[in-house]
């Protein structure tokens, strides 16, 4: 009997996907209209069958633990739980985690009372559906200790993967980490009769990348982790390669990391396109979320194209196209909204008096009447004023303002930003 323990990397600051990370962890961070990042890892597992899941974590972990419990909630007939795991002091470690590899071997005192024979481990910012059962079964008869998801991608990619090369049974002869684009790395490409059999090559993709998923037997996690080497990219995979036997694992599908800016923002709306190259719609293998029992969408008189709404939106008179829009999300009259990423509100406002903050009105959560927004992205709660010109008439430097931020060429109004009515960005 194998029992797999799934250990999801909840990553360390974020600060690439900042300011979205300044007052929540990274997998925490809403995408999708109504998912948050952690639920796509959390949903391959489950799907597989695995559901014993840790998530490991160490900053700002409020609101993961908030989401978390209150959506994956098994019942008593089902041996499974997802619980965060923050990093904590104890009698014989005081400091943070130093990377994967550390995040795990600190919290293998844990891990242990779940008796699993294998660890599967997941990255907390990346968007993919694999089939995990299929990937374990593999492992299982290839006989390895380690196996590693891999994928073809460019030598300008490469830079940022662990690059590998595997012989003909799919054995991991070289791991090379984040090589650099002056560093020759010819010898790793993908021999053309190893091309031929990979399901999704493409010319050009030429080197085979890690995607920072694993499978490792228990007693060889146990042995590699009795050292004091912080990564699994940077230090435990690519010294186990001579002496252990460490597998590739084809993978066959869409796959994209969202960890920067740019990457989230360009992900998020190409789910809004006719044909996503991620589709939502699969109901083999859903991701899950958080159910809210929210109201249906209400849509007054709206020109509406290549858009995601989540649930509990009032929409008025607005034109709005290849957007996303977030749960609760109010819009007033006369709107129109061009590659806008709307996260939603945490929740409805009461009508009454608008507030004053600097002698200003404090315009309620949601966009106000007759504004314009273009590229950009509204964080959770963002109250914008009426007859605001946001990104429509170019785009700011990169940089910290007073009320937004500019990154990767993006506008983002942080989560409770206020822009007050008739500002201009």
């Amino acid at each position: 009997m194998h029992d797999v323990l799934t250990i999801v990397m909840g990553g360390g600051k974020g600060t690439r996907l900042y300011p979205l990370t300044a007052d929540r962890a990274k997998p925490a961070v809403p995408f999708g209209a109504k998912y948050r990042l952690v639920d796509i890892p959390l949903s391959n597992s489950i799907a597989a069958n695995f559901k014993k899941i840790y998530v490991l974590t160490q900053f700002n972990t409020a609101s993961l633990h908030l989401h978390i419990g209150n959506t994956y909630i098994f019942d008593s007939f089902t041996n499974g739980f997802v619980e965060v795991l923050a990093a904590e002091q104890t009698f014989t470690h005081t400091g943070w985690y130093e990377g994967t590899a550390d995040a795990v071997r600190k919290n293998l005192v844990h891990f242990r009372t779940q008796k699993p024979t294998h660890y599967m481990i997941l990255s907390g910012d990346q968007l993919y559906r694999m089939d995990l059962r299929g990937f374990f079964d593999e492992h299982i008869q290839s006989g390895a200790e380690a196996s590693v998801a891999v994928l073809p991608v460019n030598r300008k990619d490469a830079t940022g993967f662990g690059i590998l090369t595997v012989d003909t049974k799919k054995r991991i002869k070289k791991f090379t980490e984040k090589p650099p684009l002056e560093k020759d790395i010819t010898a790793l490409k993908i021999p053309k009769t190893l091309a031929a059999r990979l399901p999704n090559y493409e010319e050009g993709k030429d080197y085979l990348a890690s995607m920072g998923i694993y499978i490792f037997n228990a007693e060889t996690m146990e042995a590699v982790l009795d050292s004091d080497e912080a990564d699994f990219g940077k230090e435990i995979l690519p010294n186990m390669i001579g002496s252990r036997h460490v597998n590739a694992y084809f993978f066959n599908g869409f796959w994209e990391d969202i960890g920067t800016i740019e990457s989230f923002y360009k992900t998020s709306l190409d789910l809004a396109d006719i044909y996503p190259a991620f589709n939502l719609y699969d109901e083999d293998m859903p991701i899950y979320t958080r159910r809210r029992d929210l109201p249906p969408s209400k849509l007054n008189s709206c020109t509406i194209s290549h858009t995601l709404a989540a649930d509990g939106c009032i929409i008025t008179e607005s034109s709005i196209s290849r957007s996303v829009i977030g749960i609760r999300t109010i819009i007033g009259e006369g709107c129109t909204l061009e590659g806008v990423v709307c996260m939603g509100a945490d929740y409805y406002e009461e009508p009454g008096p608008e507030p004053l903050e600097e002698g200003t009105h404090v315009p309620p959560i949601g966009i106000g009447r007759g504004t314009r927004i273009r590229q950009a992205i509204i964080d959770k709660n963002a109250r914008i004023g009426e007859g605001c010109s946001i990104g429509w008439d170019g785009i700011p430097p990169e940089g910290d303002y007073e009320r937004y931020f500019v990154r990767d060429g993006i506008i983002i109004v942080p989560k409770n930003g206020v822009i007050p009515a008739g500002t201009v960005i």
